[in-house]
């Protein structure tokens, strides 16, 4: 079910298969059907504001409007949180996705993944490959580099909540500025305000104190587990793979090892960004959009 939210977006609102109420937004009008809808998957705190300017480029094009839906896993943004820490795990989140994109109505789809999100993507590959089309991984691969995930680990152990949105930038510049070269004063609101919610004109944290937990439970001193099974399981659907080019979690070597198994994948790196590129920002708007318009007739 969804119900109007603004002019811009409806609130979407399904059933997981365990009872959680899972939320998202909705971008574009319901008789757009002639172009693939897009599904976004966000990072692994993240969540669907991160999508709002690309689904309103997307939705709104003046020539190709085409629906967006942009999800919040469980234990994020609006979505339901889970009394079992366990549950927030790739398998389980996919398999949620498939009960959103299920509950929208949509057979087959374009999937844009950010990192968490690109993992699911990898997953879905694996149990319902009929209904991925196009796929854009947004600065995640098969391996990830442990330096990157250590520093994510560390940082949001260490991250405190802050007090005014004032507080809110300086957190993310003091934890990302290093990475994100290439961004304004007013990307760096914007990312503020994708990043925690707003709580009588405060910013609070944006998701479920339980993920801490798992993330915690996860041991940086053995082998990060690889996706290579699950990433040839897009060899069928067309592929477009962004990169940030100060991306520490997502290395250029595999990156070139996945161009190697998937010979029709198209890629994009970054100048000035890390993990993981703004989807709204410089021309990745207009790449997006060619992508999904003429990837699909190559197959």
């Amino acid at each position: 079910m969804s119900k109007n939210q603004s002019d811009e977006f409806a609130e979407f609102e399904c059933l997981s298969s365990d009872g959680l109420t899972l939320r998202g937004r909705r971008y574009g009008s319901r008789d757009l059907h002639d172009r693939l809808p897009v599904v976004c998957l966000a990072g692994l705190t993240r969540n669907s504001a991160d999508f709002h300017k690309l689904a309103l480029f997307l939705s709104t094009h003046p020539t190709q409007p085409r629906q967006v839906l942009a999800l919040d896993y469980r234990g994020r943004g609006l979505s339901d949180f889970d009394k079992n820490w366990e549950n927030y795990n790739p398998l389980v989140e996919a398999a949620d996705t498939i009960s959103a994109i299920e509950a929208a109505g949509f057979e087959d789809v374009s999937l844009i993944g950010t990192s968490r999100g690109g993992l699911i993507a990898m997953v879905l590959a694996a149990m319902r490959p009929g209904i991925l089309k196009q796929v854009i991984l947004n600065d995640i691969g098969p391996e990830i580099d442990g330096v990157g995930w250590a520093r994510i680990k560390t940082s949001l152990q260490r991250m405190r909540e802050p007090s005014s949105w004032e507080e809110a930038v300086e957190i993310l510049r003091d934890s990302l500025g290093s990475q994100f070269t290439g961004l304004s004063d007013a990307d760096w609101a914007d990312h503020a305000r994708a990043t925690f919610r707003d709580e009588n004109g405060a910013p609070k944290r944006n998701f479920d104190a339980g993920l801490m937990t798992s993330i915690k439970a996860q041991n940086l001193d053995q082998e990060l587990p690889t996706f290579w099974p699950q990433f040839d399981g897009l060899r069928h659907a067309p592929l477009l793979v962004i990169r940030g080019k100060n991306s520490d979690l997502f290395s250029e070597e595999t990156l070139q090892k996945m161009g190697a198994r998937h010979p029709d994948m198209q890629k994009i790196t970054v100048d000035g960004q890390g993990h993981a590129p703004i989807l709204h920002t410089g021309k990745l708007p207009e790449q997006i959009f060619e992508f999904l318009e003429t990837s699909i007739a190559l197959h």
